[in-house]
């Protein structure tokens, strides 16, 4: 909004950088401004977090702590982004719209668990549903920029310069590859005070890098990528997540003061499925976001082994739950999932300079 109405009165409106770290300070103070108003107003609600039964025993001190925080989380990613971003831009609509319509199944998924004073909230079919019908619409919507040569489906490899298939109409089952489990990975790692949105805000970091080198077109050639003037527009978005992510860290570090709940997981895991998906990194997503991946495949591995052998390969999944019974401090654990983030978030970019 600031852009339409500041552009070309104030020339500075228009830098990608400037912008972006606009929206990202705007939507630090947000988050930080309404972080206590939220909590308080969920604690006059009750809405408090459902503790599962049969999760570690200190995790049990938590029932009671106001979550769906998520929607703090939202707020403000998108009205930053609304407000520095050009609205003119498809790519910014698409992310915006694909991270709210996840945020509202995990909105469903958090009201039901809360009427129900239980650990369950939308059965997992449906669930699963929501999310695919989601990703079944952002992956028509690409398709339908491709259509009009303002998206390619085109599958870009990391590292590889000349491997680059075109999916076609194929792209739609990928984009909902990607965004079903990127989704479901976020939401997974969400069980320890900051850890989900501490490994969520170092990818979302490295998403701005990415965003804003692929829509620059002199270091996109440079590194050998496939540049895309509309996806810089998508920098912004990225930095309004990094700000919201921080912002609402500062109340979600251990001991966490308020939880993001699946609200608040499943539309950044959304996001962040989108952002890739936008930008043609949908095979870097994994080495970006590779404690998500790790986490997931945590749970699958044992979930697979115990209905396979009867046999479970870890204490409990997800893997940060296991880290705790093996006697890591909850502290101990973020912090070394975060370095692990970080780790890969850097690995990430390296790989850029491989091509």
């Amino acid at each position: 909004m600031f852009y339409h109405l500041l552009y070309p009165a104030i020339n500075l409106v228009q830098y990608i950088t400037f912008r972006t770290a606009a929206a990202g300070l705007t939507a630090f103070v947000i988050s930080l401004a309404m972080g206590p108003w939220m909590i308080r107003r969920l604690r006059e609600s009750q809405i408090g977090q459902v503790v599962r039964d049969d999760g570690p025993v200190t995790h049990q001190a938590k029932a009671g702590t106001p979550t769906m925080g998520g929607l703090l989380i939202l707020a403000a990613t998108i009205l930053p982004t609304f407000v520095w971003s050009n609205l003119t831009n498809a790519y910014v609509w698409i992310a915006m719209l694909s991270t709210l319509a996840y945020g509202l199944v995990g909105f469903l998924d958090d009201y039901l668990k809360i009427v129900r004073k239980t650990h369950r909230g939308l059965r997992p079919r449906y669930k699963l549903i929501g999310q695919g019908a989601v990703a079944m619409a952002v992956g028509i919507a690409l398709l339908w920029l491709s259509g009009r040569e303002l998206y390619n489906t085109e599958l870009i490899f990391p590292i590889l310069k000349t491997l680059s298939p075109d999916l076609g109409w194929l792209y739609v089952p990928l984009a909902v590859l990607v965004l079903v489990f990127s989704s479901n990975a976020v939401n997974l790692t969400d069980g320890l005070d900051g850890l989900a949105i501490s490994v969520f805000t170092v990818a979302a970091a490295a998403f701005t890098a990415l965003t804003y080198v692929i829509g620059h077109a002199i270091f996109a050639e440079y590194l050998l990528l496939p540049h895309s003037l509309p996806a810089a527009e998508l920098t912004v978005f990225c930095g309004a997540l990094v700000g919201a992510g921080l912002g609402f860290l500062w109340y979600n570090s251990y001991p966490a003061e308020l939880f993001m709940g699946d609200v608040g997981s499943l539309a950044l895991g959304g996001a962040l499925g989108t952002v890739a998906l936008l930008i043609k990194q949908e095979l870097l997503l994994p080495i970006v976001g590779a404690v998500f991946v790790i986490e997931a495949f945590s749970v699958i591995i044992q979930v697979g082994s115990f209905k396979l052998t009867g046999q479970r390969v870890f204490r409990m999944a997800p893997l940060h739950h296991h880290c705790e019974l093996i006697g890591w401090s909850e502290p101990k654990v973020i912090s070394r999932f975060v370095i692990a983030a970080v780790v890969f978030a850097f690995f990430s970019l390296a790989t850029l300079k491989l091509r």
